[in-house]
């Protein structure tokens, strides 16, 4: 449990040193002070004691640190010489690497004014396939081994940036340099995803029954608002906020997620504030989208008041947090659990229809009907449901449903015309 629990606050850190850093890249100063402060969220990402950070030269072939922390003696600057086979090496490399005796004259060149042996781990620099630089880490605390976990939160921050190290050695003209800015900047939300689906599995670590549920979740509440025909950027917003709805749960027993019948009210009290948990975690972390901790606190309100933490109702609950209920209902709904088996498809949709306006916004659940008939006659270029259930509804009982949803919210009244 140590060690999950340990894994879980690196990868925070990870998320956070990722939203700090998008400004950071972004902002005009100095590369050099731009590069410490890449440095240090590695590091820390890490828990290294010891780095550099260094950008690859073509002409001559070679590394030149521009930034360092923690070691006692390393030149200002430092490089590094590198032949062919080196920079084939790092190129080549599609994750960062543990150095030991037989791996140093692989990947770096004792030629330089650095010896190589006080690394202990490099990750390299790419962008757009080429070698921008490299990563190097010294020592940990108590010269403990570098391990899959902070490999992975190495990766993605190297990933991210390798972009600012490229942009920072482009010698183009200016409208080349807004280019790769605007290339960079449409490039963050990707790494974003990458760190936040990690994150999310991270989420339903706990019990078997609800893995992929914060991924689903995700994908669910991107699918609704593209039919109730929302931006890209706000897609984002509502992907990554269905990622990290549960965050509150890793603060919650593990042994409520398994139990076969209802919770008693102290427990479902414990399992209700992973909403406040969840609020508290994510609200001081700055997301490229400013609106996903209200998604964490209010995904289980209800339009009709019914809802926790709050109790809010109807025009209180913002568009993303009513697409956010319904997607964790439907998924829910769908999903083994403990005391149930799944709903069908069709049982699914209609106790929606059913409980609409009721309880979910009718423009919400007409919007996963769009999606759902379109799953059904072969049309979504991303299905919606293919890797989780059988698509075994026809599109007339899905029109059917729509009918039945638009007869309710206009209360059965008919217009002449």
């Amino acid at each position: 449990m140590t060690v999950e629990t340990n894994n879980f606050r690196r990868l925070l850190r990870t998320v956070e040193a990722l939203s700090e850093l998008g400004p950071e890249l972004t902002a005009e100063r100095e590369f050099s002070e731009t590069a410490r402060r890449m440095l240090t969220a590695v590091m820390e990402a890490s828990g290294a004691r010891e780095g550099a950070l260094f950008i690859f030269n073509e002409k001559p072939t070679m590394l030149t640190s521009v930034a360092a922390e923690g070691f006692v003696m390393l030149p200002e600057p430092a490089f590094i010489p590198l032949l062919p086979k080196h920079v084939h090496a790092l190129s080549a490399a599609r994750s960062p690497i543990v150095l030991n005796a037989s791996t140093y004259s692989v990947f770096l060149s004792s030629n330089g004014n650095v010896a190589p042996e006080l690394f202990k781990c490099v990750a390299p620099l790419r962008a757009a396939g080429k070698l921008a630089g490299v990563v190097a880490l010294g020592r940990r605390p108590g010269d403990a081994a570098y391990e899959a976990a902070e490999l992975d939160a190495m990766d993605l921050l190297c990933s991210y940036i390798g972009l600012a190290v490229q942009n920072h050695a482009l010698t183009q003209t200016l409208a080349q340099r807004v280019t790769e800015n605007l290339r960079l900047m449409a490039s963050l939300h990707g790494f974003y995803d990458t760190a936040l689906e990690a994150f999310a599995t991270a989420i339903d670590v706990k019990h078997v029954n609800i893995h992929g549920h914060s991924l689903r979740v995700g994908r669910y509440a991107a699918a609704i608002g593209e039919a109730m025909g929302v931006d890209a950027g706000e897609m984002a917003a509502l992907r990554s906020a269905g990622y990290l709805h549960d965050i509150g749960k890793v603060a919650v027993d593990r042994r409520l997620f398994g139990k076969p019948g209802a919770l008693d009210p102290e427990e479902f009290r414990e399992m209700a504030d992973h909403t406040v948990v969840g609020y508290q975690i994510v609200k001081s972390v700055e997301f490229p989208w400013p609106k996903i901790h209200e998604s964490v606190r209010w995904h289980h309100e209800r339009g009709d008041g019914s809802g926790y933490p709050d109790a809010l109702t109807g025009e209180e609950l913002p568009m993303p947090v009513r697409i956010m209920a319904l997607a964790d209902t439907f998924d829910a709904m769908t999903s083994t659990r403990p005391y149930r088996e799944p709903l069908s498809l069709g049982g699914a949709l209609n106790d929606l229809v059913r409980l609409t306006p009721q309880k979910y916004d009718p423009n919400v659940v007409q919007a996963l009907l769009i999606q759902v008939r379109r799953d059904a006659v072969g049309s979504n270029r991303t299905p919606l449901l293919a890797d989780h259930m059988a698509v075994n509804i026809a599109p007339g009982d899905v029109d059917q449903m729509a009918a039945t949803l638009q007869h309710k919210v206009s209360h059965g009244k008919t217009y002449l015309t």
